[in-house]
């Protein structure tokens, strides 16, 4: 595993969430986590400091986790993972473990947070701020009505990326 700074992260972002997708994974101080597969999100600079930003639809099961945890994973994978995340996005924690599902062997970061050894890169984030997605404060309600006919809002999450790992399979070492 390889400490690295959050500038010191490379590539297209936008590929990597939007089409090579990510985990968000959260978990509680006794030990229970759930990931989920997201490919809605960011990275940049909010109030000075590096930052990610993610949302997560309250049915899903990852969160009550996002909710009780101080801190969240987003990690990132090679190619030949695209399964297991396809997996990890079309099943529920509720009622399977996807780590084994997906064939993913969590581990956990010095500072205690969960990601996954086959990750290529992962980030440690801290919340800062987190809402609801409000349909009046959408000034395209095109989009509103596209991706929310439900009423179904996601929650936005941003986060100071407080740490960034790369070669996460070090990290098996850790436990």
């Amino acid at each position: 595993m390889t400490k690295i700074e959050p500038e010191a992260i490379s590539g297209n972002l936008i590929d990597r969430i939007g089409r090579q997708w990510m985990l968000i994974t959260a978990g509680t101080p006794d030990g229970a986590f759930n990931t989920m597969t997201a490919s809605w999100g960011g990275l940049g600079v909010m109030w000075n400091r590096p930052a990610a930003f993610c949302v997560v639809r309250p049915q899903r099961h990852t969160f009550g986790f996002m909710e009780k945890a101080g801190q969240y994973s987003l990690s990132f994978y090679p190619g030949q993972y695209r399964e297991a995340l396809n997996f990890c996005g079309t099943r529920s924690g509720r009622d399977t473990d996807k780590p084994a599902g997906a064939g993913l062997r969590p581990v956990r970061t010095e500072e205690g947070v969960w990601t996954f050894e086959q990750a290529e890169l992962t980030l440690l984030c801290r919340k800062l701020y987190a809402d609801f997605l409000k349909e009046e404060l959408f000034t395209d309600p095109a989009v509103s009505a596209q991706w929310y006919p439900s009423k179904d809002y996601h929650k936005l999450y941003i986060g100071v990326i407080e740490a960034a790992y790369s070669n996460c399979q070090a990290l098996r070492d850790m436990i």
